[in-house]
């Protein structure tokens, strides 16, 4: 696609877990529980609340027609706070160090004074129906000449465990969110700016890392199209896929709305049809077990319900996501009937009773009751009449699917949403604090200066800087180990393991370093490191492995041992010369289980095969 000429304009939120001690409004550490480890539980109504401008956010009164019950999970390491049952604690200052310092990093403006609002949110994962944040700081740069626009300080949110189930370990945890600019205008740029962020924030040392930990929201729109934001987009390899599948979206919408143009295709508004006794003998088990069913007719609309605009995505499929904010599992429609038990004289009634003619498409909703039906009728019946509109791409929030392609959430919200947070006091930001802000060193120069100072190859020089495994590394060169041999195990010889199914999370770091110190001093060789490994992970300490996998042998025993193998291959090494070294190297290393270094060995055997074949 040429995405210049199509108007993409792109910005990015990225939400970030802090590595701190305490959350940010309670004392309750920030680590994560099994749901299983669970104490208790409590169930919860959320409502929107009137902002200080005497509306109800457009989002909220979206959230609301679905009169949902949330159950929450607390822990022995959860506290009121998060029950909301107690005021929250001053805003954590370690916390906003953390934020001050990716501030300065981005060359950003801190504000005098950080504020504390209340953001409302009743999907159910906050029990107040509200997510705290505050402004840290705004105006930053980046490098391709790209702006940040803010950072903020807020609280992570609760994990959702099922449907309306959530667990409070996570509530809570401090989380920066950086704001761009809608300065990126190709997918590849939006996928290579969140990767430099990405970095920079894991230069401070002081952000959470794995699944979850990081989150980027994007915000994408084309030329006639609108700005949707797409929420929880995980993996930084799928950002640029995202922005793809949503231009093409938006595209097809557009095309579909000019198609319906052309037909000259209309809404009734005045809502549907209860069309419940047509089905009273079907075989659908949706239809079936319903107490209502209700059916629209969108004239001009055939075979356009049914029409992809992303990979298995259809209008059907955005109709859908609007009726279940009622409640309902779903919709049918005549583009994909017959089908799910609706058989084919069952969609010929329903067309004969709603008078639908060919180029007519029939929607029908099932609910549980009357006001459930009625309710998701309306929703299908909105976003019909917004297919044929002049603006055919509303401006939504949308959730991204596994395959990246997205599903509509909620309407954005809109300036109604934010309140003050009275319960917390604002914290002062004076010159003085700002000067003391430290910046650490950035990840990619980390890397170029151990290419420089240890020789280790770019690339992987620049994984062990991105690596969790990086304090480990600069304790290991502190304490004299040498810089390459640390590497490959780190970013090597873990990986091969974790591949073969051994929980290197069980390898204590103090059994790295006491491993390559034996190594280093003779006792062990570098090529018994991943059976170590494997004996320490099974539950080995590294005294046991060691004595086990790499007992001392000297180099007398080592020559003896060389000899004998040697002597019992003679034939073979007269014939072969120095080519027999490869296959004897595998001999003795077996012999003597990786207990001397492959140099040594090398050598001696270099010295012994020349003896017995002449220097050949």
């Amino acid at each position: 696609m040429d995405y210049k000429a199509l108007g993409l304009v792109a910005g990015i939120e990225i939400h970030q877990q802090l590595d701190t001690k305490e959350k940010l409004f309670c004392h309750c550490p920030t680590a994560l529980r099994e749901t299983a480890e669970h104490n208790g539980e409590f169930s919860r109504y959320l409502r929107a609340t009137v902002s200080e401008m005497g509306e109800i956010d457009r989002a909220a009164k979206e959230e609301m027609k679905s009169n949902r019950m949330f159950r929450y999970y607390t822990y022995d390491t959860t506290c009121l706070v998060e029950n909301d049952e107690e005021p929250p604690a001053p805003l954590n200052d370690e916390a906003l160090a953390v934020c001050l310092t990716i501030a300065k990093m981005f060359s950003m403006t801190p504000v005098p004074q950080v504020h504390t609002m209340r953001k409302l949110v009743i999907d159910g994962s906050n029990t107040s129906g509200f997510q705290r944040t505050a402004l840290v700081a705004f105006n930053g740069a980046l490098p391709d000449g790209g702006q940040i626009e803010t950072i903020c300080l807020e609280e992570e949110a609760a994990q959702r465990v099922k449907d309306e189930v959530f667990s409070l370990d996570r509530l809570g945890i401090p989380l920066v969110e950086i704001t761009t600019a809608p300065c990126m205008h190709t997918p590849e740029e939006v996928e290579q700016v969140a990767g430099y962020i990405g970095m920079v924030l894991r230069s401070t040392g002081k952000v959470k890392r794995g699944l979850g930990t990081i989150r980027q929201d994007v915000n994408i729109s084309i030329a006639s199209g609108a700005r949707v934001e797409i929420k929880g987009v995980q993996e930084l390899d799928l950002i640029a896929e995202v922005v793809r599948r949503e231009v093409q979206r938006q595209q097809n919408l557009l095309s579909i709305r000019d198609e319906l143009v052309k037909r000259g295709a209309s809404v009734d508004a005045a809502g549907g049809t209860d069309v419940t006794a047509l089905f009273k003998d079907t075989k659908s088990a949706v239809l079936k077990k319903a107490k209502k069913i209700h059916a629209i007719v969108l004239k001009g609309f055939a075979g356009l319900v049914g029409r992809e605009i992303q990979p298995e995505r259809r209008l059907g499929s955005e109709m859908s996501d609007y009726a279940k904010k009622c409640g309902v599992g779903g919709i049918f429609h005549t583009d994909e009937l017959p089908a799910y038990g609706v058989t084919a004289e069952e969609v010929a009634q329903l067309r004969s009773h709603m008078h639908a003619v060919e180029p007519d498409c029939v929607v029908i909703v099932a609910g549980a009751s009357e006001k459930q039906a009625a309710c998701a009728i309306g929703q299908v019946i909105t976003r019909a009449m917004i297919a044929c509109s002049d603006r055919p791409v509303p401006e939504e929030t949308r959730k991204m699917l596994e395959t990246g392609s997205t599903a509509y959430m909620r309407p954005l919200p809109g300036a109604a949403r934010m309140y003050p947070e009275t319960d917390v006091l604002p914290v002062l930001i004076d010159d003085n604090r700002w000067a003391g802000v430290e910046i650490p060193e950035l990840l990619t120069a980390r890397a170029e200066r151990f290419s420089a100072e240890y020789g280790i190859e770019k690339n992987y020089a620049l994984q062990l800087a991105s690596s969790d495994k990086l304090p480990l590394f600069e304790q290991s060169v502190k304490e004299g180990i040498r810089p390459k041999l640390a590497a490959f195990t780190i970013l090597s010889t873990t990986t091969e393991l974790r591949r073969d199914g051994v929980d290197i999370a069980k390898i204590p770091e103090q059994a790295y370093l006491d491993t390559w110190h034996a190594v280093q001093d003779g006792k062990a060789a570098k090529e018994a490191i991943p059976e170590i490994f494997r004996s320490i992970a099974g539950g080995s300490t590294f005294t046991e492995a060691l004595a086990k996998l790499a007992p001392s042998v000297s180099r007398d025993e080592l020559e003896t041992i060389v000899r004998k193998i040697i002597a019992e291959r003679k034939d073979f090494v007269a014939q072969k010369g120095m080519g027999a070294l490869g296959p004897l190297m595998g001999v003795v290393m077996k012999e003597v289980r990786g207990s001397v270094d492959g140099r040594v060995v090398s050598e001696i055997l270099r010295k012994e095969i020349a003896a017995v074949s002449g220097g050949k």
